[in-house]
């Protein structure tokens, strides 16, 4: 038997052997009556079905050649698809295998805008979007690949959106209550402070630890979403606009140092292990409304800070080199908002921008 299938095959227990030699396998999720097997080996295309069929799985049929599926299946494996940042790479590979899910069977040489068009219609203006988004890159390595005679996402337009904030920057009150709720020592505390100050996805604060800062003193890593790489102040002298910012940083390794653990990342598990960014978004959310901060998410921190640097004179290449961001438009509006309010201000204190006259560079690295 191959070892690589049993390894896949969740839930499965054995117990025992038939007369025939094959081990007796039972289906048994936790808290579940088993479901016997049949006198097969696990890789048998038989015992898979029976296997799927325990599970509630519509087993996927073969992908006959010249078909969608197969498309998705080629596509999947391309240059063009693993080069994808890997948050890119989940979201698309999940709606590339309900495409295969839903259409596999058609000739993908007979793909036209109308079938792309009728695909699209059942979502939402965003979800619509991001799934276009996936049907150009594979209608695009289809046409290169000469599996399409054409592009038939051509001329498809993206549908217009309601221009939102979406998840909210925290003001500094709403900073200041989850501070007093939350002691340094504890890990919502960490939580809190990492990202703040990284200005990190999730996505990536979950995964950062002591090794991500370089022997020059810079918190380096590259983003789950992009694949751009990001330069953050840590053991090092801070750019001279960020300086109003050193209390945060002296927070942040005050509840490093307070939690006193030596694990691969600041947000392990108890048992060492890293913690799931969908599960920590959630977690952090329902711990922002304990310290009675509604509404508020772990993403708004971010823009906490990338606000933050806009208001302490920061310029659209500084802050993308602290934040990652690879677009440059969403930081020009923080910066355009911070101006907009400062020229209506009365009180000359609040007209003062601390100025840098040596920019935020990376010593020989682009902040672009």
């Amino acid at each position: 038997m191959r070892r690589g299938v049993r390894a896949k095959l969740k839930h499965l227990n054995p117990s025992g052997r038939f007369p025939s030699g094959n081990v007796r396998f039972y289906y048994r999720p936790k808290g579940q009556r088993g479901i016997a097997m049949p006198d097969l080996p696990p890789d048998d295309p038989a015992f898979l079905n029976a296997y799927a069929k325990a599970a509630g799985v519509r087993p996927r049929r073969p992908s006959r050649e010249g078909s969608i599926a197969s498309g998705v299946e080629l596509y999947k494996a391309s240059d063009q698809f693993r080069a994808l940042a890997q948050g890119t790479r989940n979201a698309r590979g999940r709606m590339l295998d309900d495409v295969a899910e839903r259409y596999g069977h058609a000739s993908r040489r007979d793909l036209a805008s109308k079938h792309i068009t009728k695909d699209l219609s059942g979502f939402s203006a965003h979800a619509r979007n991001n799934r276009l988004k996936m049907w150009r890159g594979f209608c695009k390595w289809m046409v290169e690949h000469d599996e399409l005679p054409h592009d038939p996402s051509d001329g498809l337009k993206k549908s217009p959106t309601t221009k939102s904030d979406g998840h909210v920057p925290w003001s500094h009150d709403e900073i200041e209550a989850f501070r007093a709720y939350w002691p340094l020592g504890s890990v919502e505390r960490l939580a809190f402070e990492l990202i703040y100050w990284t200005g990190a996805r999730v996505s990536d604060a979950v995964r950062l630890g002591p090794g991500n800062v370089d022997r020059e003193g810079w918190m380096t890593f590259r983003q789950q979403k992009t694949g751009g790489e990001v330069w953050i102040p840590f053991n090092r002298e801070l750019p001279e606009f960020v300086e109003p910012a050193e209390p945060d940083l002296s927070l942040l390794k005050q509840a490093i140092n307070a939690r006193n653990e030596r694990q691969m990342t600041f947000l392990h598990t108890q048992k060492g292990a890293s913690r799931s960014s969908k599960a920590v978004s959630q977690w952090f959310a329902a711990k922002a409304r304990k310290a009675g901060v509604a509404d508020r998410t772990a993403h708004g921190l971010r823009k906490a800070r990338a606000k933050g640097l806009a208001e302490m004179g920061g310029s659209a290449p500084q802050i993308g080199a602290w934040t990652g961001h690879e677009s440059l438009k969403e930081i020009e509006r923080y910066i355009k908002d911070f101006s907009k309010r400062r020229a209506l201000s009365r009180a000359k204190e609040e007209q003062k921008v601390p100025t840098s006259t040596t920019k935020f560079q990376i010593e020989g690295k682009s902040s672009a």
